[in-house]
């Protein structure tokens, strides 16, 4: 059996002195020297936006290993992906299918909760006609990460949002190290329509989306997760493109009670910490005895856990069991916190979800286990991290829109309007508009 270093995530209380400081320091995540990614991420972008196909060929060979002599051997054909879904497992097969389907019926109902995904106007008392014109955007990058491992939801989770959207055409990139291809992530790749999937990937895939190249359309709008090169490229392309988000760390905050079994608890914050070192895992309780029970069960079963160093550094660095007075004092830290994902494991969990004001994905009730928002419940599991859950939303159909004012004057309505216009123009200095005005109503 694997022997750990000890494991125990730091103990708070709200009624210690230093709290508020503490609680901070919490919740910041170290910032790491970036200058040198930075400086490198930006020649590679501009490589590929020189040079295109053969700047990507020579990533690919520099950074995967794999040595493409032409880029047609670094698109996968609808073919290998039709043929990936005779291969899998047929267990696995079922699961894609039953995620990809809860998935989809989520997401289209979002679109018709939503309202204005259909163009809408209305006439107002002039007879002036006021709205938008709705459509899907033409085209969408999707980064799914590779490497160690494949993850066939990041696609689920990104793509089939931008197709109920009616997105026009959907592009996946994926680097492939040493040139091996997962057929489940093929496979799910044709299952959610993916019409192009290039394995290539780090920030040369980012900017092949984001400029284009001689094999590589350019993209629109580019979505999914990565690694900091990844990250980085996203935000120096932002502007020539639109990007979903800069997720940071993944986070899970679990307000509990003695009505849970902390067993529960302890898998759930290990599902959090397994992600990376730097993931974050608090659980927060009015009940010391609950808490005290989740921390000897981290010591026992951290060992037996495949992936139990990650475990180990993630709760000892960023972990925390939280002692509050009242549902009212945890209440108050979740909406501070803003977390990725909050679970209410409570007795009565709706008490306190009236109150939450910032989270990315709330899972009410005992029962609900943050691990089927990443897989099976059916909204998407790219949420916004690193408290900006305040003002950002999880990924949805409203992502993959674009949307036009619409006006149409009526002659009563341009008379009037352009009046009110031309005051405002030459209040602010600015002639020609108000003369642009001033002519339609005269004529």
């Amino acid at each position: 059996m694997k022997t750990f270093e000890k494991s125990t995530p730091r103990r708070l209380s709200t009624s210690s002195a230093s709290f508020t400081d503490e609680f901070a320091a919490l919740l910041s995540v170290q910032e790491e020297n970036h200058e040198n990614v930075l400086t490198d991420v930006r020649t590679i972008l501009k490589d590929v936006k020189d040079n295109g196909d053969a700047a990507l060929l020579a990533y690919s060979k520099k950074f995967d290993g794999v040595c493409a002599e032409t880029f047609g051997q670094l698109e996968i054909s609808k073919q290998q992906m039709v043929a990936a879904v005779e291969k899998i497992d047929p267990v696995v097969l079922d699961a894609l299918v039953q995620s990809i389907e809860r998935v989809r019926s989520y997401h289209q109902r979002q679109k018709e909760a939503y309202g204005n995904q259909a163009n809408w106007s209305y006439e107002d008392e002039l007879g002036n006609q006021l709205g938008q014109l709705v459509r899907g955007m033409e085209r969408v990058g999707i980064y799914a990460p590779g490497g160690k491992a494949a993850y066939p939801s990041s696609i689920i989770m990104t793509a089939i949002p931008a197709k109920v959207a009616e997105v026009g055409e959907l592009i996946l990139t994926v680097p492939t190290p040493g040139g091996d291809v997962n057929d489940a992530l093929l496979a799910t790749a044709h299952l959610c329509g993916v019409d192009r999937l290039f394995t290539i990937g780090g920030a040369q895939a980012i900017g092949a989306l984001a400029y284009g190249t001689e094999t590589v359309p350019r993209v629109d709008k580019i979505v999914g997760p990565g690694n900091i090169y990844v990250a980085t490229a996203k935000s120096i392309v932002f502007g020539d493109v639109g990007i979903d988000m800069i997720a940071g760390p993944s986070e899970i905050a679990i307000v509990a009670d003695s009505s849970v079994d902390p067993e529960w608890l302890t898998m759930d914050m290990f599902a959090q910490a397994e992600h990376d070192e730097l993931a974050q895992s608090v659980l927060i309780s009015t009940d010391n005895v609950l808490l005290d029970r989740v921390a000897d069960l981290i010591e026992k079963r951290i060992a037996g856990m495949a992936r139990g160093e990650i475990i180990r550094k993630a709760i000892a660095d960023r972990g925390a069991l939280i002692l509050v007075e009242s549902n009212e004092e945890a209440l108050a830290l979740i909406n501070q916190m803003a977390p990725e994902h909050l679970e209410l494991c409570l007795e009565n969990p709706d008490e306190m979800l009236s109150g939450i004001r910032n989270a990315g994905a709330v899972f009410v009730g005992k029962h609900t286990a943050e691990v089927v928002g990443d897989y099976s419940a059916g909204p998407s599991h790219v949420l916004p991290t690193s408290g900006t859950a305040r003002f950002a939303s999880p990924l949805g159909v409203y992502d993959f829109q674009v949307r036009s004012s619409l006006v149409r004057c009526s002659r009563e309505g341009a008379i009037q309007l352009n009046r009110a216009a031309s005051i405002i123009a030459r209040t602010e200095g600015l002639e020609a508009h108000a003369l642009s005005a001033e002519l339609r109503v005269q004529g």
